[in-house]
C-alpha cells in the first residue's frame, strides 16, 4: 500500500475511534438536538432549504445535503454518519498532511487536530456543517501543496455552507499565495472556491427583501474568555466561544487550562522551527495569523465598530460576527507542528525512525522504543487534557427521539387540501423540552413540519443574555409585531395552522384565547395543533 494511502487509512481509522469517544450517547438511535444542531426524521425540500425564505440562507446547500441523504437512509443514521465523518475526514487529512516516514507523528498530529477546545466548543453549540468544513482544511492544504483535486477537497466545506466555506478560503487562499505562479494559482483558486460559495451567495445577494444583519450580533457572538487567560489568551487555546453553555465541563480549571494552552503553543512552535521546508509553510502561517485576527476583532472597540460598520452595509457580513470560528487555521497549523515535533522526538531518539539500527539490531520502527512511546503518550495527551469532550460531552450529546404527537401533526399538515402556513408558538427561536433532557435547542419545527404548500413561521431572533440580535426574516418580523397585539388574527395573516410546542402554562393560556375558536385535531402534553378556519376576505 502506498504511505500516503496507509496514513490516511490509519488516520481514519484513529478518527473514527476519537469520534465513537467524543460521541459516545449521540451514536444511540435517534437524534441528537443541541443548540443549533437540528436533524428530523423524512426531512422535506422546502423554500427554507434552499435559502429562498427565513432569515441568512445559513442552511445552503447542508440542509440540500441532509434532506437528499434521507431519502436514501433514515434520517437517525445520517446524522450519526455525518458527525463520525467529521473525526474521519480530519484526522486522515492530517495524518496525510503531516511530512513523516513513520505512522506515530502523523497520528499525533491527527489526535490533536479532532479533540481540541474548538471541536469540542462547536459540537456543543450544535454546529456540525462548521466542522464539516474544519475537517476538510488539511485535504484542501494537500491539495493545493500537490496541484490537484483542490475541487474535490473543498465538498465538504462546501457542504457546510457559507461559515464552513469562508474558514476555507481564509486558509486556502494565503496557502495558494505562497505557492509558484502565486498570482495566476490564487485566481484559479479563487475561481474554484468562488464557484462552491454560489449555493448560499447567490439567494443571499438576490432576496427580494435584501439581507439585513442587526448590528448588535457583533456584541453578542464576539469571542469571549473562557480559561484564566482572557480572551486572547482562550482564543490561542483554541476556545472562546461566546455562548457560555457550549464550554465543556470543568473547561476553566487552571491545570487543564495550562496543559492545553502549552500544547498549542509548542506545536506553533514546532511548526515555525521544524517546518520551513514545508511547502505550504508561508501561507498557512499567514492564514493562521489572519484567521487569529478575525477571532480577536471582537476583543477591541475600535474592532467590533469595523465589524457594526461592515454588518451594516450589507447583512451578508454577519458571517464575521461569530469570529472565534476563524481560529480554525491556526488549529491546522498547531496539529502539523505537534506531527512535526514528535517526528523530531523519534529521529532524536535511541531507537529513531528514520531507519536506523537500535540497539541489538531492531529496526527503528519496532515498538517498544523510547522515541515511540513518546509519540504514544502525544496520541493520548489531547485526550487527556480535555476529558469532558468524551462520552458525548458527558452526556450532553443524547440521542432521543420526537414525540408520536409531532408525527401526527406533521400527517395533519399533509393531508389537508385547504391553503396556509403555519405558525409555530411560542415565537421564539430556541426550546427546551422535557422530552429532549431540557437541553436547548433550535426549535426543529421550521424542518420537522416543513410539507410542501406551506411555509413554517418560527422566529429567528436571538437572545444572548441581556441582548438581542434583531429578526433577519421580514415575514417572521412581521408576525412578532402583530403578536404584540391583544388578539391577533392569524388566519387574515395567511396561517392555516399554528403549532404550540412549548411555553408556560400563562403563555399557553393566553394563546389558546387567541385560538379560542379553533379546532385542535391534535393535543398532547408535548405538542397542541389548532386548525384555523379562512378569513372570508383574504390578505
Amino acid at each position: 500500500m502506498p504511505h500516503q494511502a496507509r496514513a490516511a487509512l490509519a488516520g481514519a481509522a484513529l478518527g473514527l475511534t476519537l469520534g465513537a469517544l467524543a460521541l459516545g450517547p449521540a451514536l444511540g438511535w435517534g437524534f441528537v438536538l443541541l443548540q443549533d444542531m437540528v436533524f428530523v426524521p423524512d426531512p422535506a425540500f422546502s423554500l427554507f432549504t434552499f435559502g429562498l425564505a427565513g432569515g441568512a440562507p445559513r442552511v445552503v446547500p447542508s440542509d440540500a445535503v441532509v434532506t437528499f441523504l434521507s431519502q436514501l437512509l433514515p434520517g437517525e443514521l445520517v446524522q450519526k454518519l455525518v458527525l463520525l465523518s467529521i473525526f474521519v475526514l480530519g484526522a486522515s487529512g492530517v495524518a496525510v498532511l503531516v511530512p513523516s516516514p513513520g505512522l506515530a507523528p502523523r497520528l499525533a498530529a491527527a489526535a490533536f487536530y479532532v479533540w481540541n477546545p474548538f471541536v469540542a466548543e462547536r459540537l456543543l453549540i450544535g454546529q456540525w456543517a462548521l466542522l464539516l468544513g474544519y475537517a476538510g482544511l488539511p485535504w484542501v492544504v494537500h491539495a493545493l501543496d500537490r496541484g490537484r483535486r483542490l475541487a474535490v477537497s473543498v465538498l465538504p466545506a462546501a457542504t457546510g455552507g457559507f461559515a464552513a466555506m469562508l474558514v476555507t478560503v481564509v486558509t486556502a487562499l494565503p496557502v495558494a499565495a505562497s505557492s509558484g505562479r502565486r498570482w495566476g494559482r490564487v485566481l484559479q483558486v479563487g475561481l474554484v472556491l468562488g464557484a462552491f460559495c454560489l449555493p448560499w451567495l447567490v439567494p443571499a445577494v438576490l432576496r427580494p427583501d435584501g439581507l439585513e444583519g442587526d448590528p448588535v450580533g457583533v456584541e453578542a457572538f464576539a469571542s469571549r474568555a473562557d480559561t484564566p487567560f482572557g480572551t486572547v489568551g482562550s482564543l490561542l487555546s483554541l476556545g472562546g466561544i461566546w455562548n457560555a453553555n457550549a464550554v465543556p465541563a470543568g473547561y476553566d480549571g487552571i491545570v487543564g487550562a495550562v496543559a492545553r494552552l502549552v500544547l498549542v503553543v509548542a506545536g506553533i512552535a514546532g511548526f515555525w522551527w521544524l517546518g520551513r521546508r514545508l511547502p505550504y509553510r508561508n501561507g498557512l502561517v499567514v492564514a493562521a495569523v489572519v484567521g487569529f485576527a478575525i477571532a480577536s476583532a471582537g476583543v477591541t472597540e475600535a474592532g467590533r465598530s469595523v465589524l457594526k460598520w461592515l454588518v451594516g452595509v450589507w447583512g451578508g457580513f454577519a458571517v464575521f460576527r461569530d469570529a472565534q470560528q476563524y481560529v480554525a487555521p491556526v488549529a491546522l497549523l498547531a496539529a502539523v507542528g505537534l506531527g512535526l515535533l514528535a517526528a523530531a522526538v523519534v529521529r532524536e531518539s535511541p531507537a529513531g525512525a528514520s531507519g536506523s539500527a537500535a540497539p541489538g539490531g531492531q529496526s527503528a520502527t519496532a515498538g517498544g522504543r523510547p522515541g515511540r512511546w513518546l509519540v504514544g503518550v502525544l496520541v493520548v495527551v489531547p485526550v487527556a487534557v480535555l476529558p469532558t469532550m468524551a462520552w458525548g460531552a458527558l452526556g450532553a450529546l443524547d440521542a432521543v427521539s420526537y414525540p408520536r404527537s409531532w408525527y401526527e401533526a406533521r400527517d395533519t399538515l399533509r393531508d389537508d387540501p385547504a391553503p396556509g402556513d403555519v405558525l409555530v408558538l411560542p415565537f421564539e427561536s430556541y426550546r427546551r423540552f422535557d422530552w429532549n433532557g431540557h437541553r436547548a435547542v433550535l426549535d426543529p419545527a421550521q424542518r420537522f413540519f416543513a410539507v410542501p404548500g406551506r411555509r413554517v413561521v418560527t422566529n429567528d431572533v436571538v437572545r444572548v443574555g441581556e441582548l438581542v440580535v434583531g429578526s433577519e426574516d421580514p415575514r417572521a418580523a412581521e408576525v412578532e409585531r402583530v403578536l404584540e397585539g391583544g388578539s391577533p388574527d392569524l388566519a387574515r395573516l395567511g396561517f392555516r395552522y399554528v403549532i404550540v410546542d412549548a411555553g408556560t402554562v400563562e403563555e399557553k393560556n393566553r394563546f389558546a384565547g387567541w385560538l379560542g375558536d379553533a379546532e385542535v385535531p391534535v393535543n398532547s402534553a408535548e405538542l397542541r395543533l389548532y386548525r384555523l378556519e379562512p378569513p372570508l376576505t383574504t390578505r
